[in-house]
């Protein structure tokens, strides 16, 4: 039965001791070389490395290991930002356990794997703390590129073009760069004045400008940008989440899963509001992140509500470990059907209990309704049902599309003359890590249309780079 009071969303439910704590990150760094060290001695630098080939960009996992090895941090380093300039975030971030980690040889042993991100961020953390200059800019070629989006995708095409001479202007929506890593990502994964430093360090090569609160579409447009470019580069990322499309939806208490991430990340954790109760719908590394934050900061109870089974969800298993240690609920087989209200403020959320079909084009089994159902007594609702495409944008601006997502060519070019697109406005979302390669293989494509196509965009590096260094 429904409480008969209304429950309370309010913010500075902790201390400010307590909120430190709950957020702090939750994979720390090595302490010292001796423990890298140890780890990186575990590593039997495999042959045909399988890690390797499950990383997106590509990085040469066994020669940065062994670089460390070999108190050569800087050349690993090197190897690493060579091949993902986000090297450090993508550190913290990535799902390893279903990519480089995930791959380790040392699974088939029934030993722990290699922990090959925590070794990334000891080399790449080192290089952003002391500012180490890794990689030179080649001579300005006189060719000018627009890159819309400051994202992973954004920032990797535009350092790439950087490094050979390409003059960038990089607009920007938002007022910091780093796209969903500043702004969408769990704040215990990836701080935002992390994320600041990353994006400085990755401009500090040269040759960029980001021009930030330019959005396209509305202070900038694309025949504006075309006029005085000679390419763009769309990395514009994905928009607001999927509409529940049930009653009650505009209740007071229900928010986008970003939005709540996003204000979050903008604000800190005290000022943020948050319920007593609180649903989450959708089981997304999303909705894993807007679950445990609500958490922790400071709501009694949290229910995730997925509509599928534990094994149909898109989440890693990592990850919705963390959200039930963190003490939050999974209603399995389970849909939003009506978001109950009293005042224009949500007070319970009515759920059909669901059972599964056919498979659907994914090749999931379809959740269909059955007649039953169960209501929860929540006084705030968080949607994080997967991000829209710009569809409005893309069909204003005649490009070819799949329902709003950029249609493109293998060399990342669009139907529109001289606009190429890559990462999630392609892809539809995935990780930051497949942003980053989308980046890279923008810059290939661009390089080639302008004229350049023996430049090599990737693993150039100056030769102080290689030179050993532990400090």
């Amino acid at each position: 039965m429904l409480q008969t009071i209304d429950m309370s969303i309010t913010n500075n439910r902790l201390t400010s001791e307590q909120y430190a704590e709950n957020f702090a990150d939750i994979h720390p760094p090595f302490e010292s070389y001796s423990a890298a060290l140890v780890e990186a001695n575990r590593c039997i630098f495999c042959y045909d490395a399988p890690c390797m080939k499950l990383c997106p960009t590509s990085i040469n996992i066994p020669k940065f290991i062994k670089q460390i090895s070999t108190e050569n941090i800087k050349g690993s380093a090197t190897t690493i930002l060579s091949s993902n300039i986000f090297g450090a975030g993508c550190g913290k971030v990535c799902p390893v356990e279903k990519l480089c980690e995930g791959a380790c040889v040392y699974n088939l042993m029934e030993e722990p794997p290699i922990p090959i991100a925590k070794l990334q961020r000891y080399s790449t953390e080192k290089a952003i703390e002391e500012k180490w200059k890794l990689f030179s800019r080649k001579p300005a070629t006189g060719k000018k590129v627009a890159v819309v989006g400051a994202g992973p995708a954004g920032l990797s095409c535009a350092h790439a073009l950087s490094r050979q001479g390409i003059d960038v202007t990089i607009y920007e929506k938002e007022s910091k760069g780093g796209g969903l890593m500043t702004y969408g990502i769990a704040a215990y994964k990836v701080t935002p004045d992390f994320c600041e430093d990353e994006v400085n360090y990755i401009l500090s090569i040269g040759g960029i400008e980001v021009k930030y609160n330019h959005e396209l579409g509305k202070n900038i447009q694309l025949k504006e940008l075309q006029k005085k470019y000679d390419a763009i580069y769309l990395g514009i990322g994905v928009g607001l989440t999927r509409l529940l499309a049930v009653e009650g939806e505009d209740l007071e208490g229900v928010v986008d899963a970003i939005d709540f991430i996003y204000e979050l990340r903008d604000k800190g954790f005290a000022p943020v509001s948050i319920g007593d109760k609180v649903a989450v719908i959708g089981l997304g590394m999303t909705a894993i992140d807007a679950a445990t934050q609500a958490k922790r900061l400071g709501a009694s109870e949290v229910t995730i509500v997925y509509r599928r089974t534990h094994a149909e969800m898109p989440c890693t298993q990592h990850e919705m470990d963390i959200a039930l240690l963190d003490g939050c609920k999974i209603k399995w087989l389970s849909a939003p059907k009506e978001i109950l209200g009293r005042k224009g403020k949500v007070t319970g959320l009515v759920c059909s209990v669901m059972e599964l079909g056919k498979p659907d084009a994914s090749g999931r089994r379809s959740p269909v309704e059955t007649k039953e159902t169960f209501t929860l007594d929540v006084d705030m609702v968080i949607k994080a049902t997967g991000q829209m495409p710009f569809i409005k944008l893309a069909m204003e601006n005649d490009f070819e599309n799949d329902k709003g997502k950029f249609v493109i060519a293998a060399d990342g070019r669009t139907n529109i003359a001289k606009v190429f697109a890559g990462g999630d406005c392609v892809n539809g979302g995935k990780e930051v890590v497949d942003a980053v390669q989308a980046g890279k293989d923008g810059a290939t494509g661009i390089l080639d249309f302008l004229g350049f196509g023996d430049a090599i965009v990737e693993h150039v590096y100056n030769s102080s780079s290689v030179a050993k260094s532990t400090s």
